[in-house]
């Protein structure tokens, strides 16, 4: 009787430790630690291998072992030929970009929702659920197919698990967000086409303007912008007067550069140039505010063939992009003409370059303008894709890099040179009479 008292009394004990080990916060289970039958284990051993990949090239395992430790969660995921197959190439490519890495991970948890939704429970109306993106699905019935936004379940209900369930889905769900920065910085449609203020509209092949010009009162501005007929003035010459369009009666240079760089992306062949300009660097709004302030400005654009050599060492130092953008920019208004013509007359010609104190070289070459030193040379081959009397943009094949700076070769200082006073020496004549006369009459000393 005793010893059996003294067994319940001991297994009390120990229930009674154990529950009080359960309720302290130190015994919580340790992160990165699940069960073997967790959802996250099935999602990875699963045929859904594509996402399974996403999700890691993500970082995103830690994050969903804590949603499963806190949820019962509801994953939608795609199949994988939807993922092979049926995606853009050049969307995955931005999802894998190191870069864009926050846009894939609100993508991947757009398809999760924190609360267990089986197919039985399927809403007969419409209805909003947050994601882990804190964006909305909609789950819907459409003759008598369950949908999640407009996305069908081809697989209900295909891994179910204790703090989880996997629907099997046709394709990928893409959420606002990240539909709109894939067209910001790949597109770039946030960039949209303005006429410039103060600037006619010409052609730029011809150079000339579209439409025929209106009858010009006397005393009125010229109706071609004035820098199309002057010869090319000191670097960073200011205009001589403010623009009649802009604001306070300045040159609206932000609508100028946002035409030229949409002009870019018409023409096509120089998306890499205009991804730079928008968004790895502010060069675009530092152009527009030069150009506001009364600025010209000629832009020699490398095309995408040519940015596509660019080797990683050339673009990780900090700044880079800025340098080498600045070494294509020169601060007068020139087009093709006006370059052909200077290096035919002159042979070559070095114009300033955004990138102080370096000049661009400019030689005639095969019927054409050449830019750049020996192998690092580049030619024009796409003449005035845009000028608007403000900025000029010429295509070039080549991206262009300063000539190494070579130390001056040193001059050694001369030797001194040394005067000699030649000896006084009489005439012949004279030293005869000397020793005749005996030096009577004739100093000889």
């Amino acid at each position: 009787m005793d010893s059996s008292y003294g067994v319940k009394k001991l297994l009390l004990l120990l229930l009674l430790a154990v529950s009080i080990a359960s309720a302290l916060p130190d015994n919580k289970p340790v992160s990165g630690q699940i069960n073997s039958n967790s959802v996250l284990v099935a999602l990875l051993d699963s045929h859904y291998t594509e996402l399974a990949e996403l999700v890691e090239k993500a970082l995103l395992l830690q994050t969903l072992e804590e949603a499963v430790g806190k949820h019962n969660i509801t994953i939608f995921a795609p199949r994988n030929d939807a993922l092979e197959r049926n995606l853009d190439p050049l969307f995955k490519s931005f999802l894998l970009e190191p870069r864009n890495l926050k846009s894939l991970q609100s993508l991947l948890m757009f398809h999760i929702l924190p609360k267990r939704i089986t197919s039985p429970q399927w809403p007969s109306l419409s209805h909003h659920h947050r994601t882990l993106s804190n964006d909305h699905l909609h789950l819907t019935v459409d003759v008598n197919t369950l949908k999640v936004d407009s996305a069908e379940l081809v697989r209900p209900d295909d891994v179910i698990r204790p703090d989880g369930i996997i629907h099997g889905i046709e394709r990928l769900l893409i959420p606002r967000s990240v539909q709109e920065d894939f067209n910001r910085r790949r597109s770039l449609r946030s960039i949209s086409a303005v006429i410039p203020e103060g600037a006619p509209e010409v052609d730029p092949r011809t150079h000339r303007l579209k439409k025929p010009a209106p009858a010009v009162p006397a005393g009125a501005p010229p109706v071609l912008p004035i820098y199309d007929a002057m010869s090319p003035g000191p670097s960073l010459a200011p205009a001589p007067a403010p623009g009649p369009g802009g604001p306070r009666g300045h040159f609206n240079g932000e609508a100028q550069v946002k035409d030229f760089i949409h002009t870019l992306l018409h023409y096509g062949g120089y998306n890499e140039m205009a991804d730079i300009l928008v968004n790895l660097t502010s060069l675009a709004t530092e152009m527009g505010r030069l150009v506001s302030e009364g600025y010209v400005l000629t832009v020699l654009a490398p095309n995408d063939e040519a940015m596509a050599k660019l080797t990683t060492d050339q673009l990780s130092e900090p700044g880079a992009p800025e340098q080498i953008m600045y070494y294509h920019i020169i601060p007068e208004y020139q087009t093709e003409e006006s370059m052909y013509n200077a290096v035919r007359r002159f042979g070559k010609v070095k114009y300033d370059s955004l990138r102080f104190p370096h000049k661009v070289l400019a030689q005639e070459a095969d019927g054409s303008v050449k830019f750049g030193h020996g192998e690092g040379s580049a030619y024009l081959f796409d003449p005035d894709i845009y000028t608007d009397g403000r900025i000029s943009v010429q295509g070039i094949d080549g991206v262009l890099f300063p000539a190494e700076e070579t130390p001056a070769t040193e001059i050694k200082p001369a030797a001194p040179v040394v005067k000699k006073v030649a000896k006084s020496r009489r005439g012949k004549l004279m030293e005869v009479a000397c020793r005749m006369m005996g030096s009577r009459f004739i100093p000889c000393q």
